[in-house]
């Protein structure tokens, strides 16, 4: 299952902090669903504004960062690229959220999901990634209920997702692993799409807010044509009573990670890491 190999070859010269991740596949045989055998990640190598976009995964894995051991706080973090479900912004939306949160002491587990146009593939690999990390939660030095999820766009409806439907089981058991919860204990939506694509623009109808739903973290701006994904999701979680926190700027478009220049990519970081820690503190160990 694990390969440290598995992308740093493809996409040199963009991985040199990358290539000493431990990188483990979550599917040790068949993928479920798959119809094509597992293959290496197509790359778009077209674009040349610093964004390695994935354009087909047939082989899903994790991609691990692992914090300090002087700052680990015990928390692991499934993060999501977006990518419309088409292709995945791996390294705007993954790897470099996963040194963010490395730095401020957790530990990050960049999903490498399948596409493009598998939803219902890239849902059964949220769901094994939790519970993989989940199983190998006292070899990663994490605490097994402080395993939480979190995207960007695409991602962010792939989050919303796992934090809803974690009591469907979308694929037979594989190993012991499957025997854990796939219930990520915190979500954090940053720019979600596809929350809203329900009748009149509602709520999606896959989306099961219950009172089991983990507490949510949203952020989004008003110039974002995603923008209204996140006021329908946001209004959900409170009529159900479930707790949310949300934060609606007022501009920065749409796909800006962390990157500097905007004003949105400059407000969110710190926003989310407070309400990060302050989400720790309520778990209990």
């Amino acid at each position: 299952m694990r390969n440290i190999l598995f992308f740093f070859v493809l996409l040199l010269p963009y991985t040199a902090k990358c290539q000493d991740k431990e990188v483990v596949y979550l599917w040790p045989g068949k993928v479920p669903g798959e119809i094509k055998e597992k293959q290496r990640p197509v790359i778009d190598t077209t674009n040349k504004d610093k964004v390695i976009r994935i354009t087909e995964i047939t082989n899903p894995a994790i991609e691990v960062w692992l914090p300090d051991q002087a700052k680990n706080n015990g928390s692991g973090v499934i993060v999501c690229p977006g990518g419309a479900y088409i292709r995945l912004s791996y390294n705007k939306e993954g790897t470099e959220i996963a040194e963010w949160l490395n730095k401020m002491g957790c530990a990050a587990f960049v999903l490498i999901y399948r596409v493009p146009d598998k939803r219902d593939g890239a849902l059964q690999d949220a769901q094994r990634a939790l519970r993989i990390v989940r199983s190998n939660s006292a070899r990663w030095k994490l605490d097994p209920e402080k395993i939480g999820i979190m995207g960007f766009s695409a991602g962010g409806s792939l989050s919303a997702r796992s934090a809803t439907l974690f009591n469907i089981r979308t694929y037979s058991p594989v190993d012991l692993s499957d025997s854990l919860s796939c219930r990520p204990a915190f979500a954090l939506l940053i720019y979600p799409a596809y929350l809203d694509m329900g009748e009149n623009k509602t709520l999606t109808p896959e989306l099961k807010i219950t009172k089991e739903t983990p507490p949510i973290f949203i952020f989004q701006t008003a110039d974002d044509n995603y923008g209204n994904s996140s006021l329908v999701m946001a209004g959900a979680l409170r009529n159900a009573k479930s707790p949310i926190e949300f934060h609606f700027y007022q501009k920065g478009g749409h796909g800006y990670g962390l990157r500097p220049g905007n004003p949105a990519s400059e407000t969110w970081p710190s926003l989310a890491e407070k309400w990060l820690a302050s989400t720790l503190e309520t778990i209990k160990p």
